[in-house]
């Protein structure tokens, strides 16, 4: 599970608009291989795509 921080603008898959459906503080549950780690200033990161999230909980 993670806690999302920041979230993208969205774009166009095909011709068609794709809108963010998670917003900053959500907590999602993620695919187990999804993602790219990233630390930065030894904080640790995993940047998704909004298809790898597959579950919002409330």
């Amino acid at each position: 599970m993670a806690q999302v921080i920041e979230v993208g603008p969205g774009g166009f898959v095909d011709g068609n608009e794709v809108k963010m459906e998670v917003e900053v503080g959500d907590k999602v549950i993620y695919s187990k291989y999804a993602g790219n780690e990233v630390k930065i200033d030894s904080e640790e990161y995993i940047i998704l795509r909004q298809s790898d999230i597959l579950a919002v909980i409330e």
